[in-house]
């Protein structure tokens, strides 16, 4: 067969054909600080282009909160949907929060899972069953008297990558898995099927990436740096008190945007804190490339990053994380306590697994409160 009669071969990143020359076209991101250039450089975070106007697909009242579904175009890829959930009625500015979702192996989703819908996708409410005690995060957060953004990032949700003809490499991969799938008669949902293409896929978006001078890591920071401008600018949003808050891959996106914004006033960073040496050798495979991005030990550990932000964090440890052994976890709190004598860090060791638990959140939306000073009174149904 000659090279013009050859089949076409699946494009790598689908829906995604016009990452490489956005990236190329824009410089790296300028962060205000040169500790968090640093960081900016290492993930080889993209400048965010000026955005275009963020359109509001619809917006409902109920139990308590108003919730608009928002929709942006960032320039490249699909386009963002995002959810602004705020208490119903509220008068004044309010704090505003980003809400980051976690990485969870489903890709099929995003945001969707910390956000009560109108009808929610079995997807959604399986990481939320899963992942955070049942609880849509977002939502619960806005109750307490918070506006609270919530968006799909970078290969996830509205973002994800077209995964219907998947390049040969996941495609061979994925036929694997339906094989064993087949054998074991499981029916996969269509969630299902995405995710595990989505699985083997991220190798391939994480080696595009670092051929284009950036990483999955820094590509999900530009998503969130996008995000956060967005947040900051909507009306009745303080923009000089502003938060974020993540559990897992979201916790590690909390402490990265903490470091790279200067308006992030408060970072809540859940089951997402370790020394990168207890990582070594046995929990490196417990991980995505979200937080292993090449070369990031140069400039020092996860726990030392913080050191780069002014923001206060709360750090929230479950001591039977399957995800992390519990000497790199009491290791990094050390080195946390070490680095923030001024109090701007709290250390939290919950029992339990990797789960985002009722009481964990109640710490958190706490802190989030007493750091960017909420004057509404509480409601909750957490």
């Amino acid at each position: 067969m000659s090279a013009d009669t050859r089949p076409a071969r699946p494009s790598a990143i689908a829906g995604y054909e016009d990452w490489p020359a956005y990236v190329r076209q824009h410089p790296r991101y300028r962060a205000a600080t040169a500790a968090a250039q640093e960081l900016s450089d290492a993930l080889g975070v993209p400048a965010v282009s000026r955005l275009q106007e963020v359109t509001v697909q619809w917006e409902e009242t109920y139990d308590g909160v108003t919730t608009s579904q928002l929709s942006w175009q960032l320039g490249f890829g699909p386009a963002t949907t995002g959810w602004l959930v705020r208490p119903a009625d509220s008068a004044g500015p309010l704090p505003g929060v980003l809400a980051l979702h976690c990485h969870g192996g489903n890709k099929f989703g995003g945001a969707d899972r910390l956000v009560e819908l109108p009808t929610n996708h079995p997807s959604a409410e399986a990481a939320r069953a899963g992942h955070y005690d049942g609880h849509a995060l977002a939502t619960e957060t806005a109750r307490r008297g918070f506006a609270v953004l919530a968006h799909d990032s970078f290969a996830w949700g509205s973002r994800r990558f077209d995964l219907s003809t998947p390049p040969w490499r996941t495609a061979s991969a994925l036929e694997a898995r339906r094989a064993q799938w087949r054998e074991d008669g499981v029916v996969p949902s269509e969630a299902d099927d995405y995710n595990a293409s989505a699985a083997f896929h991220e190798d391939t978006v994480a080696k595009t990436a670092g051929l284009l001078g950036t990483s999955l890591a820094g590509m999900v920071a530009h998503d969130d740096l996008a995000a956060l401008d967005i947040l900051a600018g909507l009306p009745g949003v303080d923009a000089d008190r502003l938060g974020c808050v993540g559990f897992s891959g979201g916790g590690g996106r909390s402490l990265a945007l903490a470091v790279l914004s200067p308006r992030i006033r408060a970072s809540v960073v859940t089951c997402m804190m370790t020394t990168f040496q207890s990582l070594l050798p046995a929990y490196l495979d417990a991980h995505s490339w979200l937080l292993q991005t090449p070369g990031l030990w140069k400039l020092g550990d996860w726990p030392e990053l913080t050191a780069r932000s002014d923001a206060g964090f709360l750090v929230q440890y479950a001591l039977a994380d399957e995800l992390f052994p519990e000497d790199g976890m009491r290791q990094a709190h050390r080195v946390l306590e070490t680095l923030h004598r001024d109090g701007k860090y709290i250390g939290a060791f919950w029992p339990g697994g990797h789960v985002f638990t009722t009481a964990m959140q109640e710490e958190a939306i706490d802190f989030l409160a007493g750091a960017l000073h909420l004057k509404t009174p509480f409601t909750t149904a957490l």
